[in-house]
């Protein structure tokens, strides 16, 4: 591989990894929503994140590189912590949505530095901004709806 590509597929697996936590934190947070409706919500956003996911390894493919299927080391202890907060306080929907858009702020930062990335090829930040629309969108959902709660 050449530097660009190798610079992609880093890129672009950084990306996976972080849209791997995401899609796992949303699974998390279905299991804790004591509404029917939020943890609906929640299922669905795990599924389009591991969609999220497909879209981007097929990228790194393209580029030879060898794509990432695992979590973030940070974003499993993330995982372990929540699970934990939540058996202690016993986490009602308000606390879960916290949680959730705390994991929106941070994957919508990450995506948007990568959009910024001039030294990745056209064709990879195609695919990262149409990643970065769902991503925004649900983001902005989610910080509406906590504002609701509150």
């Amino acid at each position: 591989m050449d530097t660009v590509n190798d610079h992609a597929v880093k890129v672009l697996n950084s990306l996976i990894e972080t849209t791997l936590d995401s899609a796992s934190g949303y699974r998390e947070a279905a299991e804790h929503a004591q509404s029917s409706q939020f943890g609906a919500m929640f299922a669905q956003r795990a599924a389009s994140r591991a969609e999220l996911v497909g879209q981007l390894q097929q990228e790194v493919r393209s580029f030879g590189g060898s794509p990432e299927t695992d979590q973030s080391l940070l974003g499993k202890a993330h995982n372990k912590f929540v699970e934990l907060k939540n058996a202690i306080m016993g986490g009602d929907d308000r606390a879960v949505i916290n949680e959730v858009e705390r994991g929106e702020n941070f994957i919508k930062a990450k995506y948007e530095a990568v959009i910024d990335d001039q030294d990745l090829p056209a064709n990879a930040r195609n695919v990262v901004q149409r990643a970065y629309a769902s991503i925004k969108a649900d983001h902005d959902e989610i910080s509406r709806l906590k504002a609701q709660l509150n």
